[in-house]
């Protein structure tokens, strides 16, 4: 399986892009970004736009309606352009998957499309990569070609957040653009409404450089949470700060054995790293052997260092618990939320 970057797919686009993608990863609006550039490619002519760019959705989802976009010729142009979004490929059936991928195994038949299968960040479980993928990404690998959005790091939202005000005809200096993410989140979706919000106050003010007094003044500040910041709330004993956390998880309706696997993944990651710090491994060599960041191999053996290695061995034996709960019958939040109480 051939994995490739955002970047190679905007080369491909530019020359002769293949039969189909699979957008996978944490930034859903890089995602969305390269499927504009896909429309404004692939179906310049706005006459012909409405032959030539067939959009389908989970919602209503079945793969005849799929092999049905893909069969008709494109319009006065060489390609068309077929995009697939919505599937929860985590809860996914197994027929369903094969079901899919009888339809996708015809497009070298029709290759006059470009299909575009994207898969939100929390809908597709990519496993361990590069050496790693899980089974349903190597299967949807075998007729599709995996494109990896990963989030940004900090250094780069700070320049894209200069760029983006620039575009409003706003000025903002580098230390704010490096503020900016740090204040309101490293979603990009996010930071673009954030961005707006910010330049149309200012430019409503008959100004046009923004200040860090008006982005506290007008921009919402994040309340981003992680499967650590919810692991290390539970593993320190403190059940209000988790609780909360799980309520944030619950407004924007995550799946419990989605977070439950996080949790899970996360006491796993801690106690190998204990047990490799325990023979004198250094930080650098444990992040290589576990395919961590170093820096997370920093906060776990900090964290560590307030648990006990019983501890660990309970939380893991209250996630097999929860996992039994939620996977025999449906719960809800319940679980994860005895879970807490028991730690």
């Amino acid at each position: 399986m051939e994995l490739i970057k955002e970047a190679d797919f905007r080369k491909e686009l530019k020359g002769t892009p293949r039969a189909g993608y699979l957008f996978f990863g944490d930034e859903d609006y890089l995602k969305a970004f390269a499927v504009k550039q896909a429309r404004e490619t692939l179906c310049p002519d706005p006459t012909y736009a409405f032959f030539n760019e067939i959009k389908l959705d989970a919602v209503d989802f079945e793969p005849q309606k799929l092999f049905n976009a893909l069969t008709p010729l494109p319009m006065m142009a060489d390609r068309k352009l077929v995009t697939l979004s919505g599937l929860n490929f985590n809860t996914m059936r197994p027929t369903e998957l094969d079901a899919l991928c009888d339809v996708l195994a015809s497009l070298p038949e029709y290759d006059y499309n470009v299909l575009i299968v994207t898969a939100a960040a929390d809908c597709l479980n990519p496993g361990y990569l590069p050496k790693r993928p899980s089974s349903i990404l190597t299967k949807l690998g075998e007729f599709l070609t995996p494109v990896q959005f990963d989030r940004c790091t900090t250094a780069k939202l700070a320049a894209w957040v200069q760029k983006h005000f620039a575009h409003n005809g706003v000025e903002v200096s580098p230390a704010l653009c490096s503020v900016f993410p740090e204040y309101c989140g490293h979603s990009m979706y996010i930071l673009a409404n954030e961005i707006d919000k910010l330049s149309y106050y200012v430019r409503s003010h008959g100004k046009t450089q923004a200040t860090e007094e008006e982005m506290h003044l007008v921009c919402t500040p994040a309340n981003e949470y992680d499967a650590f910041a919810f692991t290390n709330a539970i593993m320190e004993g403190k059940p209000d700060a988790a609780l909360a956390i799980l309520a944030d998880y619950r407004f924007r309706r995550m799946d419990p054995l989605m977070i439950l696997s996080d949790v899970t993944r996360v006491i796993c990651d801690m106690i190998s790293v204990r047990a490799m710090a325990a023979e004198g491994m250094p930080n650098a060599e444990i992040a290589t052997v576990l395919k961590l960041h170093e820096f997370k191999v920093g906060l776990y053996r900090k964290s560590l260092s307030r648990a006990s290695e019983k501890r660990l061995q309970n939380a893991l034996e209250a996630c097999c618990s929860a996992d039994r709960a939620l996977k025999l019958s449906p719960q809800g939040y319940a679980p994860l939320e005895e879970l807490i109480c028991k730690l």
